[in-house]
């Protein structure tokens, strides 16, 4: 029996870097699970889109897909497109058994490679003092999604014994700006941004660079292609692809009645 076809579907940008880390998550699922087909699809500006990948799918004679959204603001639903996504691909291709996974939502394992990018970040600006951090995210993401960065926020806060403030590209929440004056009216002047990003799309340079003018000693660069990402991936697929498995049980409704037994009693 062959394994669905793994399809990431992700956003595109100008900047190369975030096709760079959609092939390295796709090289490095293939080098973990090579029997299952990887693909990556953008849903805009850069190719392949998910059509074009669907239709190499079919030319492949594959007859199942399971779609993992990399979305990490968004916990238990994708937003908008993906789902507008997921109802063009049902019309377009009906062969074929789609299932979409839950995006891969802010996990715990990622705040810990964002704090390790972090503290590269600082490394790297040779900072000796800090006393203030912001988490900052391309959007709120769904209710469970921004209950979990909220989450993520306090923990890393509990973690380093700093006040921690979140952060939005969107206008779902507080800007960048807006958290770090938060955080200089509570008196703190040191204050580092770490990037709860996948890759460096526009959001994520226009978070940085607002970041930088308002005072930020540090920015991490984005979580990038790292070995916690691709085990999210795989987790979400293998729950995805359950969905797909026909088990084979058959319809009870044709079924004969059970025969009554008599039961004989001593007296």
């Amino acid at each position: 029996m062959t394994a669905p076809v793994l399809v990431m579907v992700t956003r595109g940008s100008a900047d190369p870097s975030v096709a760079q880390v959609a092939h390295e998550l796709r090289q490095g699922l293939r080098r973990l699970r090579p029997e299952i087909q990887t693909h990556c699809a953008f849903v805009d500006q850069n190719p392949p889109s998910l059509s074009q990948i669907l239709d190499q799918v079919i030319a492949d004679g594959v007859g199942e897909v399971a779609l993992v959204p990399m979305q990490l603001t968004h916990a238990v639903e994708g937003s908008l497109p993906m789902e507008e996504l997921m109802a063009k691909a049902h019309a377009r291709f009906p062969s074929l058994r789609l299932t979409l996974s839950r995006p891969l939502g802010p996990e715990l394992s990622l705040l810990t490679i964002l704090d390790q990018r972090l503290r590269t970040a600082l490394s790297q600006a040779r900072c000796l003092e800090l006393d203030g951090l912001v988490l900052s995210s391309a959007c709120a993401g769904d209710v469970r999604g921004t209950s979990l960065l909220a989450r993520r926020a306090r923990q890393w806060s509990t973690h380093h014994r700093l006040p921690c403030l979140t952060a939005v590209a969107d206008d779902g929440g507080p800007s960048v700006a807006q958290a770090i004056m938060g955080l200089r009216a509570q008196g703190r002047r040191h204050i580092a941004v770490g990037s709860f990003f996948l890759a460096a799309d526009d959001a994520y340079h226009t978070q940085s660079d607002l970041a930088y003018r308002y005072g930020a000693v540090a920015v991490s660069e984005p979580i990038g292609a790292a070995r916690e990402v691709i085990d999210l991936v795989l987790a979400r697929y293998a729950f995805a692809a359950m969905d797909l498995l026909d088990f084979g049980f058959a319809d009870s409704d044709d079924e004969a009645p059970p025969v009554p037994h008599l039961s004989v009693v001593s007296a």
